[in-house]
């Protein structure tokens, strides 16, 4: 008789975490047999873990989670008029599946991406399937997705699919089943590795003995299949995503990163002579393969999506001219039509002559008498919902939709299939089967989906041998997808013998050195950036540390120093309501979002620090006192900042995107020293405001050691705006400035000096000459402006 309940460790106590696990009746279940047995490829997991304590699961589970968050891996979940990122929602118990059954399902889906790449090469090219009568005229016509100008436009490459997914799910009888099919802008193969990666540091042990398959092999295919594409040797291959504030960006650039590509927006590019160049610092650059990671409508506003504002204005036409790869081509989000799954097994069967070797959900589109009737005869068994999209099922009163159960429609279910019948299917609902999922100390059933993905290489289509499970957050299929709460689980193909090692490395025995890509100016506009803000944030920080540290000896805020002090920040929109003001937090902010894109070009270390200086500063802001307190919280944040710092000039290589960073440091900090030094070395400051000066510029020591007399005007002029060799002064930032920029790649070919170069120069010299005694307030003055144009002129040279 088959068992329920698995006793998986004779020997196992009372109160083991592992013990309970109950299948659901009459679903079938991942772990087990059709005798209600555990299946061979789990036993060696389950045997594992029922040998845990619970104590021991729950560090392991840590160890992932740890990563995960070290890593930054996040997604955005959108929720009323707004979103916010979510850390990646893993199920660290992975789904096991045997290699033998792995071949038939990859078989299927190999199968159907063939299938797929045929259906959408008629529609946009001989449009026998509509012709023949096999396909409604309706179904393509009335399509949203159907995009007319791609209409008789062959692929350069030959092929409009090039990376799909595959929503499969195993039913009750134990077989698979597709449940949709993602071709548009398929996500997820960046999780499923970084899934794999947190996965395998909860159970490197167990996986380490498990003969699971590795990924590498399946990304350094396509990897190679898309550098085939490349139609000149200097051509550029990236990646081309909406931005930042799309769901899965974390993945976009983590793909981008991995494989070696550009990470691209849709304003990096345009269209000159029918050919797709990016804009860098060096001019423009070709690009001739996309990879796709926006809606095709919004890929370019000129000829289709005219509200879109993320595209580039002439990529079709540049697609008419063949001088560009786009993966997935532009018009295949077509293929993820949900009636479209109605006819393809009689399409299957057309082009192929041949069944479906892996079935799709049994669907009905609506939009035909027959199947319409079918539907409503049917009604207990269905779910309804739209016919063009791969939404969730939703009524005309946002309510879903399962059998007779409509609730709050204004009409009956069969009065709205024969009104709105064209816009409609019926699909079977379908129970999946349920996999094993740690909940509240125990593992516990859950319904579960594959995501799936498949890469055309140069020896044809390639399955991943993995990808990452969806799991329900409870007993409801709906719970499954990532925005109504589900979570994501390592998908193990486990051989019965050992596997290969795979690596994206070369051989030892080979290797190149490549060269840096060209910095797209977007990219080198964000570095910049970032280093402004960052050293905005640190000179915002050694003031508030001093000012507060004369406050907690005085406690009195209207002590003329305190108080220039405080109209000086109050000038640069810093107030001293709290003790770490508002305006601090956002510098820190702009910061992190100056990196948020350019996350490809970002180390997670580096990105890791600038996180923990927001929380630590947003901690401080809400709990901290003026005076003694505030002044220890400012060197904590400073330490912090100083980490970061740290980290980005010992670990950055020195190529273009470094300089810009460091230049914008450089300006920031000699704009922040020249305003202080022009605010309080005149003659009219307060006592006490050369010493604060000094401690402000962290210079005090090396006053004490170069001159031999108490603090004075002139000396603290001298050390901290001439000195050459001080890293504090005005006169080092405006060198460094002038080196940095003779490196930068030269924006116009024409050998003579640029405005930017001649403009570095001039403010270097203009100040190496000057004596302590010519600097006056008005001097300062005017080289603050100076220093703002020099920025201009940097922008206008290079992000343009």
């Amino acid at each position: 008789m088959p068992v329920t309940e698995l006793d998986y460790a004779a020997e196992a106590v009372e109160g083991d975490p592992i013990l309970g696990y109950q299948a659901l009746p009459g679903v079938s279940d991942e772990m087990l047999d059709r005798d209600g047995q555990i299946r061979p490829v789990w036993q060696n997991l389950i045997s594992s873990l029922s040998c845990m304590s619970e104590g021991e699961l729950h560090e392991r589970f840590a160890r992932a989670d740890r990563y995960l968050r070290d890593a930054g891996v996040f997604y955005r979940s959108y929720a009323g008029q707004g979103s916010a990122e979510r850390a990646w929602p893993i199920s660290h118990v992975p789904v096991v599946i045997d290699g033998k059954e792995w071949e038939k399902v990859s078989e299927g889906l190999i199968q159907r991406a063939d299938l797929l790449e045929k259906i959408v090469s008629d529609i946009y090219g001989e449009n026998r399937l509509v012709r023949e009568g096999i396909l409604p005229p309706a179904l393509i016509a009335s399509n949203p997705e159907f995009l007319r100008p791609l209409v008789g436009i062959k692929p350069s490459s030959g092929y409009h699919l090039h990376f799909c997914s595959f929503e499969i799910g195993r039913g009750p009888d134990g077989n698979w089943w597709v449940l949709a099919d993602r071709t548009q802008a398929p996500s997820g193969a960046g999780f499923a590795l970084e899934n794999r990666v947190a996965t395998t540091r909860a159970f490197s042990d167990i996986y380490g003995e498990s003969h699971v398959h590795r990924l590498a092999s399946f990304f350094g295919a396509f990897r190679d299949a898309l550098q085939a594409q490349k139609r000149y040797p200097d051509d550029r291959i990236a990646v081309l995503t909406p931005g930042p504030a799309n769901e899965t960006y974390f993945e976009h650039a983590y793909i981008a990163r991995y494989l070696g590509f550009m990470l691209l927006e849709g304003e990096d590019l345009t269209v000159v002579n029918n050919r797709v160049m990016v804009r860098t610092v060096a001019g423009l650059k070709p690009v001739s393969v996309l990879w796709r990671r926006l809606d095709a409508p919004y890929a370019d506003p000129l000829e289709l999506n005219q509200n879109s504002h993320i595209g580039t204005p002439g990529m079709v036409e540049a697609l008419r001219s063949g001088s560009v790869t786009i993966v997935n081509g532009l018009g295949s989000g077509i293929l993820e039509t949900r009636a479209l799954l109605a006819f393809t097994p009689t399409i299957c069967r057309h082009l192929l002559g041949e069944e479906l070797k892996l079935p799709s959900i049994a669907t009905w589109w609506c939009g035909q008498k027959s199947e319409r009737q079918h539907v409503a005869e049917n009604i207990e068994k269905m779910v309804i919902g739209p016919a063009y999209s791969r939404a969730p099922f939703f009524d005309d009163n946002n309510q879903s939709v399962l059998g007779a159960t409509r609730k709050g429609g204004k009409q009956s279910v069969e009065d709205w299939l024969n009104a709105a019948g064209g816009k409609l299917v019926g699909q079977e609902a379908v129970t999946l089967s349920t996999t094993p999922a740690y909940v509240n100390g125990r593992l516990m059933p859950r319904p579960m989906s594959l995501r799936v993905f498949a890469a055309r290489t140069e020896n044809g289509w390639q399955i991943m041998p993995g990808g990452f499970a969806r799991i329900g957050s409870g007993d409801d299929v709906a719970a499954i997808a990532m925005q109504a709460g589900g979570t994501a689980a390592d998908v193990w193909i486990v051989s019965d013998k050992p596997v290969e090692k795979p690596s994206l490395l070369p051989p030892e025995e080979s290797f190149s050195r490549n060269m840096p890509g060209s910095l797209p100016s977007r990219a080198a506009d964000n570095l910049f950036w970032l280093g402004r803000y960052i050293e905005r944030a640190e000179g915002a920080l050694r003031i508030l540390r001093s000012w507060h540290m004369r406050y907690a000896e005085s406690a009195d805020p209207e002590q003329p120093l305190l108080a220039d002090v405080s109209r000086y920040l109050k000038g640069v929109d810093i107030d001293m309501v709290k003790a770490v003001p508002l305006p601090l937090i956002r510098n820190i902010d702009s910061a992190i979002y100056s990196a948020s894109n350019i996350r490809d070009r970002f180390s997670p270390d580096g990105w890791l620090a600038l996180n923990d200086l927001a929380k630590t500063a947003r901690r401080f802001h809400e709990g901290v006192q003026h005076g003694d307190d505030a002044a220890h919280a400012m060197t904590v944040l400073l330490r912090k900042l100083a980490g970061f710092a740290g980290l980005v000039h010992e670990n950055m290589y020195r190529f273009t995107g470094w300089r810009f960073l460091s230049i914008g440091r450089y300006l920031e900090r000699g704009l922040h020293m020249t305003r202080l030094l022009g605010h309080m070395s005149g003659p009219d400051a307060p006592d006490g405001a050369l010493d604060m000066l000094l401690e402000i510029g962290d210079s005090v020591m090396t006053h004490r050691r170069r001159y031999n007399v108490n603090t004075a005007r002139l000396t603290v002029t001298d050390l901290l705006a001439l000195d050459p060799l001080n890293p504090r002064s005005v006169l080092f930032q405006l060198n460094e400035i002038r080196t940095e920029v003779e490196q930068l790649p030269h924006p116009y070919g024409t050998g003579q000096m640029s405005a930017l170069d001649r403009e570095s120069m001039r403010l270097h010299s203009g100040l190496a000459v000057m004596t302590p005694e010519a600097m006056t307030p008005d001097v300062y003055e005017r080289l603050e402006a100076e220093m703002e144009k020099l920025s201009d002129l940097l922008a206008q040279t290079y992000f343009g």
